[in-house]
Order: C-alpha cells, then structure tokens, then sequence
C-alpha cells in the first residue's frame, strides 16, 4: 500500500510515542528491579540465653578484610579503622532485631552503599547502656564503665556474635543475620606483687551524683626496701594517665626480651627502680573512668561530676592513710601526658596548697584558643579555618611528624558520632564537652558543635572558658594564686605535636614569662626537630624520679631529714 506523504508522518508518530513510553516503562520496571536488589542491611538479634532481659544500648556492626583478628578488635580507632556502622536501640528484646541498613552513618564509609564488592569478615557487637538516675534529676542512658577502660569492643557484658564470612556486593543486595551469641568475659585484674599493689573504692560523692555505685582506684609501686624500713615515709609521684592496670611506667620484674620493646623498658625502670643509687618514692597511678571516658579529667563537672573532689578527699586520703606517704605538700608531686598532662596541671593549679610541683607532658589543650586548631570563642566552624571563600581547607586533627595530615576534624567528629549519639562514643571531643560543657536540656552535655556540620556554639564555648580553660584561669587568677606556684610548673612538648597540642602550649608560656610579682619561675622545654606526641626529654628508665627527687629535697622545709629517701 501506498502512503502519501501526509499519511506517513500520521502513522510515524503515534508509533514513535508508543515505542518511547514502552522503553521508559522498560527503564522504570528495569529500575525498580535494581533498587529492590540493592537492597543492603544486616539484621542483628540475641538469644534469650545470653541475655533474658530488654536491653538499650548501641548495636553495630563492623566489616574487615583481614580474618585474623576479629572485626570488634579493627575497629573503633581514629586511624586504621576498618568500617564500622552503629545505631541506637531502646528496650531491645531477646529474639527482636535491629536493622543496620544504608541510612545508617558509618565510618570511616557514611554508608554500606560504599563498600565496594569483596569478600568480607563481619561480626556484631551491642554496646549495652546503663540506666542512671542523677542527682541533679536527669535520668541518662550510659555505657558504664567495666574496668576495662571504655572499650566499647572490649567491655565486658556486652554481647558480640561469632564472626561470619559473607560476600557483600551493594549492586545485588544483601542481607546478613548476625546472632550476638556471646558475651564479653570480665577483666581480670592482675595480683598484687611485693612492689606493686592495687585499691579500689567506692566513692560515696560520685554514687550520690550518679545514683549508680562508683569506684575509683590506683596501682602503688613500693620502692625497694619498704617493707624493711617501717618507720621511714616517702614522697608520692601521682602519675596521670589513660585507664591502665598495668604497673607504674610498665615496672616488671622479668625480662621479656627484644621483640616486646614496651615490655623491655619497663625491666629497665625496675633495674634502675632497685638500684642503690635510685632515689625512694612510691609511684601511684589513678583509675577514675566515668560514664563518658576511659578517664574523668580530675576535676569537678556538671555532667562528669565532683570527681576533682572524690580524688581530693576520698581516694589520695585512702592512698596516704594505707601506705608511708609524707603527707605535706612539698613532697606530692605530679606528671602525666596527654589527658595527664592536662590533668596534672589542673591538679596543680587547682590545688597550689596541696601539691609540690607538676611535670607537664604534651598536655591536652590548656588555652582554648587552640582547641587542637580551632579557636573555640571566635571561629564559626571546627570543620575549616575562616578567612576562605572559594577554596576551603579541611581543619587537620592529626598528623605525621613530617606535616601530613591523617585525620581531619571533619573525620573524627564523624566517628564520634558513629560510635555514640548524645555524647556517648566515649572519645575525645565527646569528653572534653562532656568535662568542660554544660548540661544540656535532654541531661546530656550540650555540644560544643554539631558533629556533621561543625557548627560551633559559642555559649557552650564561654562556659567552657570560664570554667576550664587553664591558661585563662591562670590569668584571671594569678594575683592570688601565682606565688603559691612559683616553680612549681614544668611544661614539655614536641615541636611537631601530632595532635597539634604545642600551639596550646606556645600561648600559655607567653602567659607565663610575662607574670610579674611573682614571676612563674618554671620551665617549658620543646622537642626539636620533628619530636612528636608522647615526647619527653626524661627517657623511660627512672630520669624524672631523679629530676623530681632533687626539685623536692629542695623544696623541703628546714628540719626535713630526706636522707632516708634520697641516695
């Protein structure tokens, strides 16, 4: 049949129509098809057996490449992390299950969507929370320390499964059941030894705050001849640090050879510690982990609370009253590194009456100006530095000593907010708001910024200032407490600082060498070149108890016999 060429165009174009809206169905059916497959979520779920009760708490699920350790143990870190997922749950009941799909933030993926097409080990884990009824009337849901130090992958009583190796390709689908059939054994605290002993006590301020009972404690290291000389009294070196069980500066009495250089040095500190020249004092670590942290900061909070008080006039009296410590003030002295850095210059500082002096290693931030890089009270965002328009730098958090940035603020605010919601991932930024921050309306600390925005609150900052911040409470207050420090403050950095907490220190030692009537007449000594966090001019072996033992015979008043702790 023959068409003319007005017929064809009518006859072309209803078919074109037709054959269009076929293959966009086709599309559309074609994709469907693909979002329903691409379906991704793990489904997590315990037995009765392993535990009756509901549970709240914080449910995840971590995803590795490497078998030969479990996933639990691979994540969780700043660096080297592999991924992880974590979402809340309330009033999980056994059988019942949670769902960890592609809404859920991860680290350091944001979503299961990103893991890309391999061979997979995975486990589940159930950060189990603790109801407690505060003393200022909040009732909060928080993961309660087990003496393991706020581990959230090692705390005991949480519930983990085995772990199962799955295929996982987000173009497919997947979905994984994870049965949490077992629980994490508790910690075993090691024996005490003839050199080294361990307490652990019931704080009555802090179970009144919390309403939950709460211990604190410490690890004694004895110096050589204790027990034969009854009737003499030592100095205490009250070391600051991260939760540890472990001795002292890793004190050990045997040799463990080449292959463990940590272990190592601590049978060099016990060589020199029994050395006939090696000065007599005891050596005390705290262990005061709180609700927030592996570790309370040693002072009084509103959402930590009174733990400054609770180790003032609980614990350290405990301490004195069970072992022969010299209980005046010239013969207290303090060091730590990192949060005990910051520690022992607040303890010293807070307390100028009581301690004799502190020996300040790379501290946390002491000048909020340099919250890490971020100044608190002035810039918007802890994300990126002002002044930038079109092209707008990451704010570093950690870097090598070379300069090479590894971890961005961005970065870690992502995994805090990974691992815990409502301040709870138990690491730094959430501690840190959680010491220095007010309590927020919920009963939480309030943020100090948003952990995905990086907005920054300026009130929480000011609060923050008035309260903690120690260069500016050293300012505001030295012509009242300054000449009880005069020498008395020892502050130590390294000039390439992987946490950046130098430039923090730079501007508390501008404070200091100006102080006049009375000048601080202390010290600050800086690692050069390229010395990084956890740099010390003392070694590991025993050559700050020298330093201290000389600064405190020195400061003994007239009539003080240090002969009988000083060789």
């Amino acid at each position: 049949m023959r068409y003319e060429k007005g017929d064809f165009l009518r006859h072309l174009i209803p078919s074109t129509l037709i054959i269009s809206i076929l293959l966009s169905l086709v599309i559309f059916i074609t994709n469907c098809s693909y979002l329903w497959k691409s379906n991704l979520c793990f489904e997590i779920s315990f037995p009765e057996t392993v535990c009756a009760e509901p549970v709240t708490g914080r449910a995840f699920v971590m995803v590795a490449r490497n078998g030969e350790r479990e996933p639990r143990l691979q994540a969780g870190s700043w660096r080297n992390c592999v991924p992880f997922f974590g979402v809340d749950v309330e009033n999980l009941k056994p059988g019942e299950t949670v769902v960890i799909d592609e809404n859920v933030l991860g680290y350091p993926l944001k979503s299961l969507g990103e893991i890309p097409e391999e061979d997979y080990y995975v486990q589940g884990l159930l950060n189990i929370y603790t109801e407690f009824h505060r003393s200022d009337g909040h009732v909060l849901w928080l993961p309660m320390d087990q003496w393991e130090g706020q581990q959230f992958n090692r705390s005991p009583g949480n519930l983990i499964s085995e772990v199962k190796k799955v295929h996982l390709d987000a173009a497919a689908g997947y979905t994984v059941e994870l049965n949490l059939s077992r629980v994490i054994p508790p910690v075993e605290v090691p024996s005490d030894t003839k050199w080294v002993k361990r307490i652990k006590i019931q704080s009555k301020l802090l179970t009144e705050f919390w309403g939950y009972p709460i211990y604190l404690g410490a690890t004694i290291l004895l110096p050589k001849d204790y027990d034969s000389h009854p009737s003499v009294y030592y100095p205490v070196h009250y070391i600051q640090g991260h939760f540890s069980l472990r001795a002292p500066h890793g004190f050990r009495t045997d040799d463990p050879g080449e292959k463990d250089p940590r272990g190592r040095m601590g049978y060099e500190f016990y060589k020199n510690w029994i050395s006939d020249n090696f000065p007599r004092m005891i050596c005390v670590t705290f262990q005061h982990p709180c609700p927030y942290f592996d570790d309370s900061y040693a002072v009084n909070s509103a959402n930590v609370g009174p733990y400054g008080d609770a180790i003032m006039t609980e614990l350290i009296p405990h301490i004195e009253e069970h072992f022969r410590i010299i209980r005046k003030p010239y013969a207290r002295v303090l060091s730590g590194g990192s949060t005990g850095g910051w520690e022992s210059l607040a303890l010293q500082v807070f307390h100028p009456d009581f301690f004799g002096g502190a020996w300040v290693f790379y501290p946390d931030p002491v000048d909020f100006r340099r919250y890490i890089l971020t100044n608190i009270y002035q810039d918007e965002n802890a994300f990126y530095p002002p002044g930038h328009e079109w092209l707008i730098p990451e704010r570093p958090m950690m870097r090598d000593i070379h300069g090479q940035v590894q971890v961005t603020m961005r970065q870690l605010s992502q995994l805090e907010a990974v691992l815990g919601s409502k301040g709870r991932s138990c690491q730094q930024l959430d501690i840190w708001q959680a010491v220095y921050g007010p309590v927020g309306e919920d009963g939480y600390p309030k943020p100090l910024w948003d952990k995905l925005t990086g907005e920054i609150d300026h009130e929480v900052a000011e609060y923050m200032k008035e309260h903690y911040d120690l260069r500016y409470y050293l300012e505001k207050n030295w012509a009242t407490i300054g000449i009880k420090l005069v020498g008395k403050l020892h502050i130590y950095c390294g000039d390439m600082d992987n946490y950046y907490l130098n430039e923090a220190v730079y501007l508390l030692e501008q404070f200091l060498e100006s102080t006049k009537d009375p000048h601080y007449a202390g010290s600050f000594q800086y690692g050069r070149p390229q010395k990084p966090h956890g740099w010390t001019p003392f070694g590991r072996t025993g050559e700050l108890e020298k330093s201290m033992a000389e600064h405190i015979a020195k400061s003994a008043p007239k009539g003080e016999n240090t002969s009988l702790w000083r060789y």
